[in-house]
């Protein structure tokens, strides 16, 4: 097995040595395991926060699993992402209802709020913006997801102030330390 490892000296919450340890683990206990992609796939997100080239090789590599594979199985599922994403994601339902009820126009309200277009991430890295087509929540359009919290009946000249909120709670966090 290879062990990938870093020497650099950023400042991350566990070491980059750590988290390849983490999923060489994973990788052993899902080895040969029928349907084993996904999870390794979501496990591997969850220590790095995205999914870098350098893992999904190594995930190939580890799972005898073609590269287009792996590489196909991320691009097809949202869920997974190949690029850092901020401590926020902000998720906008297109789906029809949501469509239909002001989701394009809160779309555009945080693009505009956030300086960011779709599957950009502010420089703070706080925040991430992506959209969905359904979430399920039809009866409260237009929705919003902030992580996996729902924002339900969102209007555009809210968002300014929903923004506020989570950049507030982040200085109080910061504040406490």
């Amino acid at each position: 097995m290879v062990t990938e490892c870093c020497t650099c000296s950023c400042k991350t919450e566990v070491p980059e040595c750590e988290l390849w340890a983490r999923l060489n683990e994973t990788l052993d206990e899902y080895r040969g395991k029928p349907g084993n992609l996904i999870p390794v796939l979501q496990i591997a997100q969850t220590l790095f926060g995205y999914l870098p080239e350098k893992v999904l090789k190594h995930i190939s590599r580890e799972l005898d699993k073609p590269y287009s594979e792996v590489a196909g199985v991320v691009g097809f599922y949202s869920f997974f992402s190949t690029h850092p994403r901020g401590k926020y994601l902000i998720r906008v339902c297109l789906g029809t209802a949501c469509y239909v009820r002001g989701g394009k126009e809160i779309l555009n309200s945080l693009k505009k709020n956030l300086k960011i277009d779709v599957g950009e991430t502010t420089e703070d890295k706080l925040f991430s913006l992506e959209v969905g087509r359904c979430f399920g929540a039809c009866g409260l359009a237009p929705v919003i997801l902030i992580n996996d919290k729902v924002h339900q009946r969102v209007k555009p000249s809210k968002i300014a102030e929903l923004l506020a909120e989570y950049k507030s709670a982040e200085e109080t966090k910061g504040e406490s330390r």
